[in-house]
């Protein structure tokens, strides 16, 4: 597919906007998949633009990594995603954000770092619920495998666009039911945020 085309195809999906808006960063895939009119993502989400000066690109303050998504072209919704949160906190930053792209109907999996490693829980945030899971020093690719109980030596043969399908399949039919908390008891549930450049190599 040329670069024209998937752009042609992504400004009819709930996608439009976030691509306007120069959000969606660092794509290891941005285009159609496997399925019959699904667009997929997967990379990283801008949720906070650091001031430009100039005309120097700066990376965005505040991003949701390891990001999955996919959307049906012609619908309004994301049906499903994914990501990684340094802080629980942010959540409100990926509903804002994601304003209108998120409904009560799809499947939202948020991953953060500063909840208790042993919770999960159930936030609903401006009409959309998110299932919130800790993550610690694993992936969300893997964590959702996990989660949705599929074998990665089923998958690895897949390409980019084939291992999100089947996440996404698998996500769409997940039942999981955990304790229901509000953003607001959350917040006073999440431990420190970490700093992500510590321990690292100078």
């Amino acid at each position: 597919m040329t670069a024209s085309a998937a752009l042609t195809e992504i400004d009819d999906t709930a996608f439009a906007q976030l691509e306007r808006e120069g959000r969606l960063q660092n794509p290891l895939h941005k285009a159609l998949t496997g399925k019959p009119g699904r667009f997929g993502y997967r990379g990283e989400l801008a949720l906070r633009f650091a001031p430009q000066v100039a005309n120097e690109a700066r990376p965005p303050e505040l991003s949701l990594a390891q990001a999955m998504a996919i959307a049906t072209v012609g619908e309004k919704h994301l049906s499903f995603f994914a990501g990684y949160l340094l802080s629980f906190a942010y959540l409100k930053d990926v509903a804002e954000v994601m304003g209108e792209a998120l409904s009560a109907e799809g499947q939202y999996f948020l991953f953060c770092n500063n909840i208790d490693l042993s919770k999960k829980y159930q936030v609903t945030y401006q009409g959309a619920t998110f299932y919130v899971l800790p993550l610690d020093e694993s992936t969300v690719y893997n964590e959702l495998l996990d989660l949705l109980y599929l074998e990665k030596n089923d998958l690895k043969k897949k390409d980019t666009a084939g291992k999100l399908d089947a996440v996404a399949d698998a996500a769409l039919k997940f039942k999981g039911s955990f304790p229901v908390i509000t953003y607001e008891e959350g917040l006073k549930l999440m431990g420190p945020v970490r700093n992500p450049n510590e321990n690292r190599p100078v």
